[in-house]
């Protein structure tokens, strides 16, 4: 059976650790051409030779997806090696903590220009290329896009509540040009994320392996999924929040309360 992911080009932003590393390693291994975005440039670049010398040619670029012509920029120098973008995965973000009177309206600005915007951009400086490869696109959200069970993280809940309300209406507006959208809405994985973000409650029994989710989000991609949520414990609270929301706010008074 041939590989859906053989000779694919795949640009991944927040690729130098957690996550978007494991997703780098994963498409590689499954013979696609990948393109690391991030801040730390010399952290992709260590990963980019490692997995072009073990697999397929890699590129690292350095990029702020807060800035102004980053993403352009490095489309265009993307392009310009592998001759097109198959697949884009959003996956930089990072979350804010601090109570609602700590933030203030700078402080959601910050997280929503890396969450939400930043998102968006990736989007509108791949789009033209993955309309000619009738590509995908790949939104790594999380399922605090749908349930909030800890205070301190209004900033970082209200900007992946944010994501998730794009996916409906952006999926249906690129059906015409055969692109599809997945939204990937985890719960806990061992990423840097979780060791530098306090205010959510760390329950390490419940992590994720980066590997096994990784894994899950190309399955995820391949089959066109539209949104999946990641972990069993993510389910539980996605289906609480659904049909039980009085007990699950008990759980996170409990949580709050406990911290």
């Amino acid at each position: 059976m041939i590989n859906f992911f053989q000779n694919k080009v795949v640009l991944i932003t927040g690729a130098s650790s957690g996550l978007g590393e494991s997703l780098a390693i994963e498409f590689a291994k499954n013979g696609s051409n990948v393109i690391l975005l991030a801040r730390r440039f010399e952290k992709i670049k260590e990963l980019s030779e490692e997995l072009s010398n073990k697999y397929n040619k890699c590129l690292a670029i350095k990029c702020d997806v807060t800035k102004e012509n980053d993403l352009e920029n490095a489309t265009k120098e993307a392009v310009g090696v592998f001759g097109k973008i198959d697949i884009v995965v959003a996956n930089a973000g990072f979350g804010l903590s601090g109570n609602f009177e700590d933030v203030k309206i700078q402080g959601y600005r910050e997280q929503f220009e890396t969450n939400v915007f930043g998102v968006l951009k990736t989007i509108y400086a791949t789009l033209e290329e993955l309309k000619k490869t009738k590509g995908s696109i790949c939104i790594i959200g999380s399922v605090n896009g749908a349930v909030s069970f800890s205070t301190g993280v209004t900033a970082y809940v209200m900007s992946k509540f944010a994501i998730r309300g794009l996916i409906p209406s952006l999926s249906l507006e690129l059906e015409k040009y055969d692109i599809s959208v997945t939204h990937i809405m985890p719960g806990f994985i061992e990423t840097e994320f979780h060791k530098n973000h306090k205010k959510i409650p760390q329950i390490n029994w419940l992590k994720m392996k980066t590997e096994k989710a990784s894994k899950r989000i190309l399955r995820a991609i391949r089959k066109k999924e539209n949104e999946v949520i990641i972990t069993k414990h993510a389910k539980i609270a996605f289906f609480l929040e659904r049909y039980m929301p009085n007990f699950l706010r008990k759980i996170s008074k409990f949580i709050a309360k406990n911290k």
